[in-house]
């Protein structure tokens, strides 16, 4: 009889629900369930739902009911930075506010008012990111003070919905890191730094890793959704679940499972991650001066990378042209960028393209700002922005061999961006490094790792991303 193990992948745009097996070490999946997520306007800020967020958790759920294909364990993953504040009832202290909210503007001087840029990045190697949770709680702070001294508890996105599922509340490592407040050395919350800049300690407490039960769902959720199951923590953060399903062949050299810095990756979406896997972070001040960030990974490796804009310039530029009446798929978006000569370039991961009104209209006016070629058809806008991502992936790469004293083989890209043909091939031009494609659900992919480590059908990391490899087609560039 089969295992089955769900993972709940939910992202900025969309969530889906992917039912796992391990069959002679080789992964299946079945999508079962997909919905749709967005920010919304509330009370003034950008907001997610999670309530109907979780309704849908619950839909997809019932689904597995539907097939008869009952998990043994689930996990949900999420976007990083973003929490709710829970009152001593467990319910939601204002709302659900998101990371493209405009609350934090002005909340990193605040910060810097406590500490300096140069000591809180030596402090936890996380790069200035003006949506990072530290910056968020001070906005709360500053803005609703109230709402912080009465919270009796913070929790991550994914980690409220799991605390839904069970009511058992657990901080994940993985995206715990992400808030800016936890130390790379001692591996938990730096609470010297959460008293001196006022946040309650009570909210920060002890973190799990990935591969830690949760529980299992409340007999309310089970009523509902017709069954129960363990529910076990993923990396919650999705890139920290895209990372752990990188592919390595078994007996690779430089062989991933020693996180011994041998693997260069994009973690290709709405955002593209860039980077490698360090067993030690690195908080120098070049480090700090690239923009570099060491985010927590699958035991205690620290995810060494940068944010790049990623996938989100085109996902904006695709909304827009379909509103103006152009529909295109990415698919060919891609084929009409590969057909022009524009050769103007934007730095992708310059603030006006983090949530412009128009990112059309953000992309031409840099462009005739720095005199540069404007964009007049809907390819030659894709163009100058896959372009500009190959330009950005090539920069981070030189960054990085500069930094840790490598020379990377090759670059393995793995999301949904894995499917832009046109974009790795580009980003094989732009880096002179072989590009190994795939897998596209890799965020889900490792939430299941997880679940299926734990559960004992993988020894550990290294023969799961080996099982990965066997599983997925992988595209060489």
């Amino acid at each position: 009889m089969e295992n089955y193990y769900l993972a709940v992948d939910i992202g900025a745009s969309s969530g889906r629900h992917i039912l796992g097996t391990v069959k002679d070490g080789t992964i299946s999946l079945e999508e079962i369930y997909r919905f749709e997520n967005g920010m919304k306007k509330k009370n003034g800020h950008l907001c997610w739902d999670v309530e109907s967020l979780f309704h849908e958790i619950k839909m997809g759920m019932k689904q597995c009911a539907a097939l008869g294909k009952i998990p043994c364990s689930m996990g949900i993953d999420t976007w990083a930075v973003d929490f709710v504040l829970l009152d001593g009832e467990g319910r939601i202290l204002g709302d659900a506010v998101g990371y493209r909210d405009d609350r934090t503007k002005g909340m990193d001087e605040k910060v810097y008012e406590t500490i300096s840029p140069e000591a809180l990045y030596e402090r936890t190697g996380i790069q200035k990111q003006i949506f990072n949770t530290i910056y968020q709680l001070m906005a709360v702070k500053e803005e609703r003070p109230e709402e912080l001294a009465g919270a009796e508890s913070m929790l991550m996105i994914p980690d409220y919905f799991h605390y839904l599922l069970t009511g058992v509340k657990k901080q994940e490592y993985t995206n715990a890191t992400t808030t800016q407040l936890v130390s790379p050395v001692t591996k938990t919350w730096d609470y010297e730094l959460i008293a001196r800049l006022g946040y309650p300690e009570k909210l920060f407490t002890e973190l799990s890793m990935p591969g830690t039960v949760v529980g299992t769902l409340t007999k309310a959720v089970e009523d509902e959704v017709g069954f129960t199951c363990e529910v076990v923590l993923p990396a919650t953060h999705d890139t920290g679940s895209a990372v752990m399903a990188v592919p390595v062949p078994e007996n690779a050299s430089g062989n991933s499972s020693d996180a011994d810095g041998g693997l260069l990756y994009i973690s290709s979406g709405t955002w593209s991650l860039m980077g490698t896997e360090l067993t030690e972070a690195d908080c120098s001040a070049e480090s700090r001066t690239a923009n570099l960030t060491n985010e927590g990974g699958y035991e205690y490796r620290f995810r060494y990378l940068k944010n790049i804009m990623g996938l989100w310039m085109i996902q904006s530029v695709k909304k827009e042209l379909a509103a103006a009446g152009e529909t295109y798929s990415f698919a060919e978006l891609c084929r009409m960028a590969s057909e022009e000569t524009i050769q103007s370039i934007v730095p992708c991961n310059d603030d006006v393209f983090l949530a412009p009104e128009s990112m059309t209209e953000a992309i031409k006016e840099y462009l005739r700002k720095s005199g540069q070629e404007v964009p007049e058809t809907a390819g030659a806008l894709a163009a100058v922005i896959y372009n500009s991502l190959a330009q950005c992936y090539k920069e981070t790469v030189e960054e990085l061999e500069a930094i840790t004293g490598r020379t990377y083989q090759a670059v393995n890209i793995v999301g949904g961006g894995s499917n832009a043909d046109y974009l790795n091939r580009l980003t094989a031009g732009a880096t002179g490094k072989t590009v190994y494609a795939g897998p596209g659900e890799a965020t889900a992919v490792g939430n299941l790792l997880a679940q299926m480590i734990q559960a004992g059908e993988f020894k550990g990391l290294q023969e799961a991303r080996a099982a990965v490899y066997r599983s997925f087609e992988i595209s060489t560039y």
